[in-house]
């Protein structure tokens, strides 16, 4: 699908803000609300557009301790790596998961509440994923930049 300028300043607007009315977006574009609203459905059919979603404060809800675990398996056959995919999108506390080349196989960012939490989860659910070889955490001291938005 080509995207042309106003597309794209539909998306960031969405992107900053989504909760705002098609009446809104109109205005900042310049353009009537079924406009917007038809650019907003195809962005949504032609798969542009995946999900809306609410962003959490993660300290207000007690799972501000992030960790980055990467993870190296002990053999890359086809079964073992789709087996220890399918395990990790089970894992509530992973928000996110990387296949990755390089040293490690796997980086996964984790959301706990604390460092005892932490031990928890690798010791009772991460561990007992069979075929990891080796981990490596690395403890999130401070969020830099943490942006869900994509530049385009």
């Amino acid at each position: 699908m080509k995207l042309d300028s106003i597309d794209i300043e539909l998306i960031r607007l969405l992107q900053a803000d989504s909760k705002k009315t098609t009446k809104q977006y109109a205005d900042a574009l310049n353009l009537s609300k079924t406009a917007v609203y038809e650019r907003i459905r195809r962005l949504e059919r032609n798969g542009v557009i995946t999900q809306y979603t609410a962003l959490v404060d993660k300290l207000k809800v007690g799972r501000d301790f992030m960790v980055l675990c990467q993870i190296r398996l002990v053999q890359h056959t086809k079964e073992n790596v789709l087996k220890f995919e399918r395990e990790v999108l089970q894992l509530e506390e992973v928000s996110e998961c990387f296949h990755v080349g390089g040293d490690y196989d796997y980086i996964l960012k984790i959301y706990v509440k604390d460092m005892k939490s932490y031990r928890e989860f690798m010791v009772t659910k991460l561990t007992a994923i069979a075929n990891i070889g080796n981990t490596q955490s690395s403890f999130v001291i401070n969020e830099v930049k943490n942006s869900p938005s994509v530049h385009i």
